[in-house]
């Protein structure tokens, strides 16, 4: 699995990062609407170098959580203005409308894309360099500070600091991966379920072949019996 697999598999994780719009001008620039707020779906489609119906696809898979990053759909005045302000020339009844914090939610949710891959790529390197300086400034203040540990020690200042750098890289690093993981494995056993549901149901048809073809045998001895044919009879029970 990708490292940037985590960000597309965990909810949490994009959470996380999804105040940090400006690594996507770190990638390539994108273009607002003059309003200097809003992108359409046309122009995000256009950033991640992609089909537009990719992002019709991943609105309506993900609509709730693009919506709670900004995502919108206006229609009637609030549509008329917008389309005044921005020279919009189209007749649509609505358009759908995206802000940097939701094409940075793309960016963390769209897989085929080169871009929205490095997008994501970025996300996880300015992580680990913020929680690294937050860690590392957490160590120097334990350091400068050795007369205040309750312990009366700069070793057990240290230690705690330890401790806190093993729970921050479980947390941001090993807890999204397990949770990958568990997925994985649930799709799994949901997949042999399916599977020995076909095996029933082709054993169900192979019995009900079976049971066709004694009632074909015996329609064909009943008529050879009402034909009077002995020798069709004797035949058919052997």
């Amino acid at each position: 699995m990708s490292v940037d697999a985590v960000l597309l598999e965990s909810p949490t994780m994009r959470a996380r990062v999804a105040d940090q719009v400006e690594v996507l001008d770190r990638v390539r620039a994108l273009m607002l609407l003059p309003d200097g707020v809003h992108v359409t779906t046309e122009g995000v489609a256009a950033y991640f170098g992609v089909p537009e119906q990719a992002i019709y696809s991943l609105v309506h898979d993900h609509r709730t959580e693009l919506t709670s990053n900004g995502y919108l759909v206006v229609t009637g005045k609030r549509l008329t203005s917008l389309k005044e302000v921005c020279g919009i020339q189209s007749r649509a009844r609505s358009l759908a409308l995206f802000t940097r914090r939701t094409v940075l939610n793309v960016a963390m949710l769209l897989r085929d894309s080169e871009t929205a891959r490095q997008v994501r790529c970025y996300l996880l390197d300015a992580e680990q360099s913020q929680r690294a300086g937050q860690l590392g400034k957490e160590l120097a203040e334990a350091v400068d500070n050795r007369a205040a540990p309750p312990d009366g020690s700069v070793d057990a200042a240290v230690a705690r600091v330890a401790e806190n750098v093993v729970r921050s890289v479980i947390a941001t690093a090993v807890v999204p991966i397990l949770n990958v993981l568990v997925e994985e494995v649930a799709n799994n056993s949901r997949k042999l379920d399916a599977m020995n549901d076909q095996v029933g149901r082709l054993e169900r048809i192979v019995l009900d072949d079976g049971e066709k073809a004694v009632a074909r045998r015996r329609l064909r001895l009943m008529q050879a019996l009402d034909e009077g044919m002995a020798e069709d009879f004797a035949e058919f029970t052997v």
